[in-house]
């Protein structure tokens, strides 16, 4: 990769990995796995990046290699997986810390590509057709998607929706 070429995917990398690392950790609920996620999606678009067209469309492809990822990586998972409910680390504590984790544990019982379309959707405030480009779905079925998950985060949510939303 020409040197100057090469400093323009650093500076983006450098620009957009704390976004692309939130999104990641949306979906997963992890940070470890997001890392993880980020940089899978940063060595695939550094293989691409003298092939860009438009190096402004980064961003979307990154994003779009990430959801991918973990959607793949939740269906794929080894039955020999166990998940632990033990933290290795405490979490800083914010205000608003109680509200995100019933959130998270709330989206964490979704379905993977539900909790795709509601962490693109509404998280990263993306359009139903650049939602649908991410996802390689129609713009209905992330309407419909969107509709059910809202429906199905409402159920598990039950009396802490009210929380969440403040209503």
């Amino acid at each position: 990769m020409p040197r100057s070429t090469e400093s323009e995917f650093e500076e983006f990398a450098a620009l957009r990995y704390p976004g692309l690392r939130r999104t990641a950790y949306l979906l997963c609920g992890d940070w470890h796995s997001a890392e993880d996620l980020v940089q899978g999606a940063l060595v695939k678009l550094y293989a691409r990046w003298h092939r860009l067209r438009d190096p402004r469309s980064a961003a979307a492809y990154a994003r779009t290699v990430i959801v991918r990822a973990h959607i793949d990586t939740r269906r794929l998972r080894s039955s020999t997986e166990v998940t632990t409910p033990d933290l290795p680390e405490q979490p800083t504590v914010s205000p608003d810390s109680d509200r995100q984790l019933v959130l998270l544990a709330a989206l964490a019982e979704l379905r993977p590509q539900y909790r795709a379309v509601l962490v693109l959707r509404y998280w990263e405030d993306q359009s139903v057709a650049e939602t649908a480009r991410i996802l390689g779905l129609r713009e209905g079925t992330v309407r419909s998607d969107s509709h059910r998950a809202l429906a199905q985060l409402r159920a598990v949510l039950g009396e802490a929706s009210h929380d969440i939303t403040g209503a």
